[in-house]
Order: C-alpha cells, then structure tokens, then sequence
C-alpha cells in the first residue's frame, strides 16, 4: 500500500471537487478549494476520523468497500477509480455499469465535423451521442433512448443498409460485447441485451459461441444506400478509453462521388439538434 500517495491522490481529488457537483449548496465561501474533509466522510459514509487518516497517510488499509465508497464520494472517472485502488494496494473490482453519458467535450467535438458522420458508443453498443451528419446517413432512430448498433445489426432495428462490411461487423460487436460482459456482470440493461439477442438471433447465438476477438480501427466498406447509390465510406473508431468508449467516424474521400453524395444528404437535412450532453 503506497500510503503516500493514496493520501495525496485523495487530497488532490477532494480539492478539485466542487460542492455544487456533489449536491450541495454552492457559493458558500470555503478558505481553501473543494470539498471539505468532514463533507467527503458524510458522502462516503464513514467517520471523519477515519477519512482524515487516510489523508495523513496514517490510516489502515482501506477495504475494497471503502474505496468504492471513497470512489463514488469523490466522482472519479473509471480510470481514476482503478488508480484509487492500486494505491490502496487492491484489484479494482468490475464497475457496476458501463458509462452511459457522453462527456460534454465529445459531443462538441462532434458538431466540429460537418463533413464526418460520427457517433459515439458505450460499452454495449448504445448510441450515446451523434451529430447531424450521423444522423442524416444512419436514421432519425439514432435519437431513441434504446438506439443501439447491436440490435440494428442483428435485429435489424431502425435503418439498416447492407454493406461490404456487414458479416465482419457482426463478430466486431459481439467481441466488445463479451468483453462488456467480463467487466460489467452486473448491469441489468446488458443482461437484458444479451438475453434478447441469444433469443431472437440465430447468428448472434453462433458467433457468441466462436468467442470473437476484435480491435477496433481502420476499415473502408460499401454502403448500399436508397438514395444515393453505393457509398465508398472509411470507418475510423478512436477509443475513449475513460468512459470504455468509442467515437465511430465515417467519411468519404475527399472530392470523391461518395464524398459529394453525403454532403448533399447532409445539406438536405433540416438542422438537428446534437445528442444530449447528458
């Protein structure tokens, strides 16, 4: 146990921690930044004697209870909660969900792609996040609650077009989604997911049996499109590796037909609003 440097990550993180970002009353003049120690102990559900400890560096080994306490008190990100627990000398257990909200950084960054069609995907293949152009290319369904790729692809769930890279897609999604099982064996929604997918997909249950293992990256494919004929699309996936996120970008080249076709169907869209922020 690096008691150390536990006690100066838990400093550093509770300083950073505003009060109106916890629920409490914000604007109330503190004499120091962040949230006070007595404030972390009462989210954390343990005694301020204790916690105080712990940031001297003269506490205990903290239980894994402990620390997910201390993890939630203090809003950390997964990656964070991870380090928390190295520190305290343990193996993080597996997050109870999958991140389910965009950061409010991604989702601006995808409005600066007017020309990319992008959206992002949490650990289970829900659409979480997408731009206009997303949107114009893939479906209006992109903004339900229950969007999500896995059932478009096996399900045939909203808009779906065949493309060169529909058979490899199906064994891309269901490796993320056995590694989303791995780490989240708790969450109901992706239980439910699983269930209905093993119940209603003949393909799904025999490509779950091959386990699958996929990285995302690079692809190019041809997309069948109603209107605008055959699409020459690059796929691109960059990770946010935080929130076990992806951004799926898809673009065409540029001054190709393919590239003229999707603008044109971007420009004859009425302007949307982006996905939530949260």
């Amino acid at each position: 146990m690096a008691r150390q440097e536990l006690a100066r990550f838990l400093r550093e993180r509770r300083a950073a921690l505003s009060a109106g970002k916890v629920g409490l009353p914000d604007g109330v003049p503190r004499r120091t930044p962040g949230l006070r120690r007595e404030e972390v102990a009462e989210l954390a559900h343990m005694s301020v004697d204790y916690y105080v400890r712990l940031e001297q560096a003269r506490g205990p080994r903290p239980s894994p209870r402990v620390l997910d306490a201390l993890a939630s008190a203090l809003r950390l990100a997964p990656a964070e909660r991870t380090h928390l627990f190295r520190l305290a000398g343990s193996a993080a257990p597996p997050a109870a969900r999958p991140v389910r909200r965009v950061r409010p950084q991604v989702a601006r960054m995808l409005e600066r792609l007017p020309a990319t069609a992008a959206i992002v995907t949490d650990a289970t293949y829900g659409v979480v996040a997408w731009n206009r152009a997303a949107r114009a290319l893939l479906g209006d369904d992109l903004a339900r609650d229950t969007a999500n790729l896995a059932r478009r692809r096996f399900l045939g769930e909203g808009r779906t077009y065949e493309t060169s890279g529909t058979p490899e897609f199906g064994h891309i999604a269901v490796a993320r989604l056995r590694r989303a099982a791995e780490r989240y064996p708790q969450d109901p929604q992706l239980a439910a997911l699983l269930e209905e997918l093993h119940a209603e997909s003949d393909e799904f249950r025999k490509i779950w049996q091959t386990h699958p293992v996929h990285a995302p990256g690079h692809r190019a494919k041809t997309l069948d499109h109603p209107e605008l004929g055959r699409l020459r699309l690059n796929c691109d996936v960059l990770l946010v590796p935080e929130d076990d996120q992806e951004v799926v970008l898809i673009t065409a080249e540029p001054g190709s037909p393919s590239a003229r076709a999707l603008e044109s169907l971007v420009t004859a869209q009425a302007p949307t609003r982006t996905s939530p922020l949260s």
